[in-house]
């Protein structure tokens, strides 16, 4: 009979935030697998556990991962865990979490502190409905995709950033976005922590890169306001599909899934009509 995969939260700064639920299942695995083995054995010490741990990160995650499940398939019970947070959101573990589940391992989860919900929380901003963007790639073109199709959103926007890349994410939200409030915080529940109330244009105007920062960022961002929303009809939805293939080659299923993001209509009604429109031609 295998053993169970244990999906563990860890601290996101406070080392008082771990449950006692957390401490308990770290102490009786056979093994753990961490994000960065220096890191969590940091916080072994602090709860004076002992446990072999196993390197498991987005570089070596398909070497390593075989090696996780087949110990997990002999009987032994291990826990994945990430430098901060739960394993698996932004982190290592979702490949390793879907492998168990395709081999038959059972997975347990054992919750934990999460800088999103953290964030929301503390953002004083509307919560009821949000999407998780996690961190913007550094490729231009997919980088300006991916904000474009953010620019009538209706819920709540919650991006990680880097100090190094502050700046330029900014400023690109700015530019996309326009002007909308914002929260951007600092260094959850760690000493230098901070929520700053702002809005885009004056957050990148006060983080243009001139000064040095440190510490990780959670930027919460407003929807759209509705009043600023535009009006979609489906045929202005497909008449967007139809300029996104032609302008940007996209293909009739992405130029569709395009339109459909941007008009709130149904992707099928567009790509629908999209197809009606190419027999039609033809």
């Amino acid at each position: 009979m295998s053993g169970t995969l244990y999906v563990v939260g860890t601290p996101i700064g406070n080392l008082g935030d771990l449950s006692p639920r957390a401490a308990a299942c770290l102490s009786e695995v056979d093994f753990i697998a961490a994000e960065d083995t220096r890191v969590t054995v940091k916080l072994l010490n602090h709860l004076d556990i002992k446990k072999p741990l196993i390197s498991y990160h987005e570089h070596n995650r398909k070497q390593r991962g075989p090696d996780i499940t087949a110990r997990l398939l002999r009987g032994e019970n291990g826990a994945v865990v990430t430098d901060a947070g739960m394993p698996a959101i932004s982190d290592p573990g979702q490949d390793l979490v879907d492998e168990c589940h395709r081999l038959g391992i059972p997975v347990r989860a054992v919750p934990g502190p999460s800088a999103i919900i953290t964030a929301l929380a503390v953002s004083g901003l509307e919560v009821s409905r949000f999407t998780f963007e996690g961190f913007l790639t550094g490729n231009k073109p997919k980088r300006r995709e991916h904000l474009q199709e953010l620019v009538a959103e209706k819920k709540t926007m919650v991006f990680y950033e880097a100090p190094h890349k502050l700046a330029g994410t900014l400023k690109d939200l700015a530019d996309t976005l326009g002007d909308r409030r914002c929260a951007i915080i600092k260094e959850l529940t760690k000493i230098h922590e901070s929520v700053e109330r702002t809005t885009l244009f004056a957050a990148a105007k006060k983080y243009d890169g001139s000064e040095k920062i440190k510490g990780e960022f959670v930027i919460v961002i407003e929807a759209k306001p509705q009043a600023d929303m535009p009006v979609w009809t489906q045929q202005a939805a497909v008449q967007e599909a139809h300029r996104l293939m032609a302008e940007e080659n996209l293909s009739l299923n992405e130029a569709a899934k395009r339109a459909a993001r941007l008009s709130g209509l149904k992707k099928g009604d567009i790509y629908k009509r999209l197809t009606e429109g190419e027999q039609t031609d033809g």
